[in-house]
């Protein structure tokens, strides 16, 4: 099957005074139809500016897109002009941003907002516009809908406003939606709400989904596949399953380990990965986890690691030992199985 979002070799870096930022050094992704992908990593890895780039969002200058290429319905997005993009912006492909208070126009009506949106590509009158963001605004969950619509976005709490967010983005019924973290800055009861609306959302209306997270609690409740990016690169692809239970990267193994769980009677220490992640100025020609990594030997810090397939279906690992990493997974799924 092919995908219906594909990147390929995507590589994006920004011209600052300081030097070259190497924010996003030849990602590869694939989405599937009816698919919730997971992209993972701490803060500074590369997602966000990641899907910025395939929604051509990204500030120019400082910023450029070096090479790559983003297919979407046999176009490649990369080469479109600007009006073009815009059509697809909104329409086709979505997004959802981290922080709903400094993406909603503050002296705009919600429903003005979201009609926009369906006046530009849906070609809608004032007053059909004016009842679709109504019932939009319902399937999300506010109440009182349509009193709610003439409020302005400082009269919603965290939660309603990232609900009104994922209104506007469905309003034009996208194939695809991008979520930037969309419940960082939300308290864990509205988290769960979000997650499980999102889910019921793309599984009612058959949508793909890319969520960006560095939470992989959200991402275990969420996702069928994920991607883990370190510096800018992919390390590790898998089923959300094979990423949990059978880790085939040290940088993977290693967040998982940070983990907190409450399924034990005597809690275990949380294990830190040692060190800080690499300046992405100043990025090495090896393995950029190599100065972190328990597991490096001498030619991880001579070489980058290629993608190499796993013994697990469907898992890649950028991992020289991604065989010695298998036996270390295998205990640690032993434990995790307890």
């Amino acid at each position: 099957m092919k995908p219906l979002l594909e990147i390929n070799n995507l590589e994006t870096h920004f011209f600052l005074d300081e030097g070259e930022l190497h924010a996003v050094n030849g990602i590869k992704i694939c989405l599937n139809e009816r698919e919730i992908l997971a992209l993972v990593g701490e803060s500074g890895s590369g997602k966000s500016v990641s899907l910025l780039s395939v929604m051509g969002l990204i500030p120019m200058p400082p910023g450029k897109i070096l090479r790559g290429e983003v297919y979407f319905q046999g176009k490649d997005l990369l080469k479109l002009s600007y009006k073009d993009m815009c059509k697809i912006r909104g329409k086709e492909v979505a997004m959802i941003f981290q922080d709903p208070m400094t993406s909603l126009n503050p002296v705009m009506r919600i429903g003005d907002q979201i009609a926009e949106s369906l006046r530009l590509h849906m070609h809608k009158t004032k007053q059909q516009a004016r009842k679709r963001s109504v019932e939009l605004l319902e399937m999300v969950g506010i109440p009182d809908a349509d009193q709610r619509s003439r409020d302005f976005p400082h009269q919603f709490s965290g939660g309603m406003r990232q609900r009104v967010m994922i209104a506007i983005a469905l309003s034009c019924e996208p194939k695809v939606l991008i979520a930037d973290e969309p419940t960082t800055a939300l308290d864990v009861t509205i988290q769960a709400q979000i997650v499980n609306l999102i889910k019921k959302l793309q599984s009612e209306l058959g949508m793909s989904v890319i969520w960006i997270s560095h939470d992989l609690g959200v991402v275990a409740s969420i996702a069928d596949r994920v991607a883990v990016m370190y510096a800018g690169r992919i390390v590790e692809k898998g089923n959300v399953e094979d990423i949990f239970y059978n880790p085939r990267h040290p940088y993977t193994l290693g967040l998982l380990k940070s983990i907190p769980r409450l399924d034990e009677r005597v809690p275990e220490q949380l294990e830190e990965i040692p060190g800080t992640p690499p300046d992405c100025i100043d990025l090495p020609a090896s393995c950029a986890f190599a100065s972190r990594c328990d597991f490096a030997m001498d030619t991880c810090f001579q070489e980058n690691p290629p993608v190499f397939t796993t013994d697990v279906p469907s898992s890649l690992s950028a991992c020289f030992r991604w065989k010695q990493l298998a036996q270390r997974s295998r205990k640690y799924k032993a434990t995790y199985d307890k």
